[in-house]
């Protein structure tokens, strides 16, 4: 047979195509690992930890193309990876008819910029409502139906007992897996997440008569034992298990229920890790769930703090539970930590940050530095907060984040955030103890630079610092606007470690079997990580470590070398 020159191009064309496809070397497949009750995020067979960004003040809420200065703003704030949603219309059009050129165009550009993706996949719900289902879906709500309130009004949320919406959206979810599959062997995705602060605003559960036939039936054995509800009753239904709650509970079960089949059906064709975000409640005053307008009130449905083991039963292909933390309250920002930092669930904040909050609670960046004291893979921060803000820790913290996801996973790593100090609390006492066996780590506010602050504490709160054990006298330290300094753990080491915040000038000791034992730093080493290697800078010493290890603006990372005498 004759071939045209037609033809021979075509062929030369497709064999570059297979070519260049079997030269790009597949990548270990991103994946969570737990040891010893800690969780890490495995990239490239190792730790990783998340710099996230995710705001729409970036350019970052479109699939569109990113505006240069994008690029730059990613750049400048050293993040290494991105959340950025796909949107369901915009994928399938058409029913069955698939369009995947706006994730390629993510792909490509993420790996030119060298950054990870978490790809948020906008569908059935986002942020309560269905407005990234496909025009053809919306046009026909009888088929993809809407939740019911108690007055028998459809509502702008999707039903969750909508079988033709949950079986289209298994359908173009595991699509889009499969292309992921084949179009990302270089692992630019690690992770994704499976609709958007699903639930509902508008009422408390679906009361369509689908959603009362399940109501009505008796509660799935799985969320009784995950409840830890015992009653009389041998079956017992929703109202009978949980009273009050049970249109709560309902409306968790039926939502977790729905994305946790989605999410199934994505990881049968490729099991990236998968999380699902949560629009909070306030963790000391919830008000009323679905309930707009009224004080406190919180979307019903997500996995919000008081049903995350429900979700947890519910839909076991969901990898993460993650709060997006926007509480302008200290102690909420907190204590949302330590709900979702639980035992069944790594720590991952998909959205952080407070805007408008107040100025004496201080910079609230500062709380990433928290977040890697509970073990979490990482945080996303919003474009909310100030530029500078945002910079000031992934410019610490990049150039040596795999050497801080590793030490964590390890349990070799502590961190703390300045705390607010209350009215009427005693100055020059703010101090935070971090125990490394042999040695204590003392952390205290204000960065003077011959002296400890005699204040204690910043003139707003924004100090941080971590501290990690590379040896048995031997520890990696950083931070910003803190006097960070070692003493021998004893049984009288907090009488002679207040030099810190008193300026005695003592050595901080310790009593140990009847004798004193006295600090010294044998090496103190300012550098930076290159390629996973500590590079020096400098060595400090005299009036650099006198009074301890002072960080004040300026990104600084030490590797300090200890002994005693």
């Amino acid at each position: 047979m004759k071939m045209t020159s037609a033809v021979i191009a075509a062929l030369a064309a497709t064999l570059v195509v297979v070519t260049l496809h079997a030269q790009v070397k597949e990548c270990p497949l991103p994946r969570l690992v737990q040891k010893d009750g800690r969780f890490a995020l495995f990239v490239d067979d190792a730790p990783f930890l998340i710099l996230g960004v995710e705001d729409q003040d970036l350019g970052l809420e479109s699939t569109w193309p990113l505006h240069p200065k994008d690029w730059a703003a990613m750049e400048y704030l050293h993040a290494n990876t991105i959340e950025i949603p796909i949107y369901w219309d915009q994928i399938e059009p058409q029913p069955g008819q698939f369009d995947f050129s706006s994730i390629d165009r993510l792909l490509t550009e993420a790996r030119q910029h060298n950054v990870r993706l978490v790809l948020l996949w906008f569908a059935t719900w986002k942020n309560g409502s269905q407005h990234y289902m496909p025009e053809w879906m919306l046009l026909d709500p009888g088929r993809y139906s809407h939740m019911i309130d108690r007055d028998g009004q459809a509502v702008d949320s999707p039903s969750p007992f909508a079988t033709a919406s949950l079986e289209a959206d298994k359908h173009a979810f595991a699509a889009v897996m499969g292309h992921l599959k084949e179009a990302d062997p270089q692992r630019t995705v690690i992770m994704v997440q499976v609709e958007n602060e699903p639930g509902s605003w508008q009422c408390i559960r679906d009361f369509s008569p689908a959603a009362q036939k399940f109501f009505e039936a008796p509660v799935p054995p799985e969320i009784l034992k995950a409840m830890h509800v015992k009653t009389a009753a041998a079956s017992p239904n929703w109202q009978e298990a949980f009273g009050p709650d049970a249109d709560e509970y309902f409306n968790a079960w039926s939502v977790a229920k729905y994305i946790g089949q989605v999410a199934a059906a994505g990881k049968a064709v490729y099991p990236l890790p998968m999380d699902v975000n949560d629009a909070l409640r306030d963790p000391f005053n919830p008000g009323p769930p679905g309930q707009p307008g009224a004080h406190g009130a919180y979307e019903s449905g997500g996995p919000t703090d008081n049903v995350l083991a429900i979700w947890k039963a519910a839909a076991p292909a969901i990898d993460i539970l993650g709060p997006d933390d926007y509480r302008a309250d200290p102690a909420a920002y907190l204590k949302v930590l330590e709900l979702y930092h639980r035992d069944d669930n790594p720590l991952f904040l998909p959205e952080s940050g407070c805007p408008g909050g107040d100025p004496a609670s201080g910079d609230f960046t500062r709380y990433f530095f928290t977040i890697l004291g509970l073990q979490a893979i990482g945080d996303s921060e919003s474009g909310n907060e100030p530029v500078p803000y945002l910079a000031r820790n992934f410019v610490l913290v990049g150039p040596m984040q795999r050497e801080i996801a590793r030490l964590n996973f390890e349990g070799k790593l502590k961190a703390v955030a300045e705390p607010v100090l209350f009215k009427g609390a005693e100055q020059g006492k703010l101090t935070q103890t971090l125990p490394f066996g042999s040695w204590n780590a003392v952390v205290s506010y204000g960065s003077a630079r011959f002296g400890p602050s005699t204040a204690g504490s910043n003139p707003t709160p924004e100090g941080r610092a971590l501290v990690a054990q590379l040896g048995d006298n031997q520890f990696l330290v950083a931070g910003y606007f803190c006097t960070v300094d070692f003493f021998p753990a004893g049984t009288e080491q907090q009488r002679k470690s207040q030099h810190i915040v008193e300026g005695t000038g003592q050595t901080p000791s310790a009593l140990i079997d009847g004798k004193w034992q006295h600090r010294q730093f044998l090496r103190v080493e300012q550098g930076i990580y290159e390629n996973g290697v500590f590079k020096l800078i400098r060595t400090q010493n005299g009036d650099a470590t006198d009074w301890g290890l002072v960080f004040g603006e300026e990104p600084t990372v030490l590797r300090v070398s200890l002994a005693t005498y």
